[in-house]
């Protein structure tokens, strides 16, 4: 493989590229595999899982494939790009897992899987992309991503699993009033009881409520969203790393 991906860094190299899902060439999953888990280590089988996720209703990933290097040879996997839905934001997509292989950096193909990924969306009536980089925040500009918000990306991919996250996003229902019991007298003469009980001591009063925390999350600004730039975020990501949200209209 890094004898094809040499000489497609010294030659034209962006001819005859072409992007696919991959579901749809599972012969090439193990490359796939390869890529991503050189910039993001992973065990193979957990990889080959997500991998094996990728379907037309999402999450899909995308393979930026190359000529074969040999007559009856397979594709050489270039790159790789995955699309997720968006919470209540049926239009747009998100981003994630984008990585070219190591020796074709900073020679066009980044830019070639991001138009061809746009291209693939916007054919399938998304318009608008969202994503994250922690140090790439330049090179999406250069490509026409602007700063934005925070979206949550769904990882369900069929209609009840949808359903069931959507149920779980509204709101709880206020509880109906309970029906009066048939076997409780609701007018006249109270019947004695035939076994009275003793008299108990009154209920002890609540504990007091519990006192507030000493941390607490910092008050948005009034005037609006944290200010952000391309050198600095307000945003973290799990490991409190910064993190550029980024989004484009296609």
């Amino acid at each position: 493989m890094m004898a094809s991906l040499s000489s497609l860094a010294s030659g034209p190299g962006l001819d005859g590229l072409t992007l696919e899902p991959a579901h749809l060439r599972p012969e090439l999953l193990d490359a796939c595999a390869d890529l991503i888990n050189q910039e993001w280590p992973r065990s193979r089988a957990s990889r080959l899982h997500s991998l094996g996720q990728s379907s037309d209703s999402f999450p899909l990933c995308l393979a930026l494939l190359g000529p074969p290097p040999a007559p009856g040879a397979l594709p050489t996997v270039l790159g790789h790009s995955r699309l997720s839905r968006v919470a209540a934001h049926d239009r747009s997509l998100l981003v994630e897992t984008v990585v070219v292989a190591r020796a074709l950096r900073g020679q066009g193909f980044g830019r070639r899987l991001m138009e061809a990924t746009e291209a693939f969306a916007k054919a399938r009536g998304f318009r608008r992309l969202h994503l994250t980089t922690h140090d790439k925040q330049h090179f999406y500009a250069h490509l026409g991503y602007k700063l934005g918000e925070p979206v949550q990306g769904v990882a369900f991919s069929s209609p009840l699993s949808a359903a069931i996250l959507q149920a779980f996003s509204q709101p709880a229902s206020p509880p109906e009033p309970k029906a009066p019991s048939p076997c409780r007298k609701t007018a006249g003469t109270p019947s004695p009881d035939p076994h009275p009980r003793p008299n108990l001591a009154p209920a002890p009063p609540p504990p007091p409520p519990l006192p507030a925390p000493l941390l607490s999350p910092p008050a948005l600004s009034p005037t609006g969203p944290p200010q952000q730039s391309l050198v600095e975020t307000p945003y973290k990501d799990i490991r409190g790393r910064p993190i550029f949200w980024m989004t484009k209209e296609i």
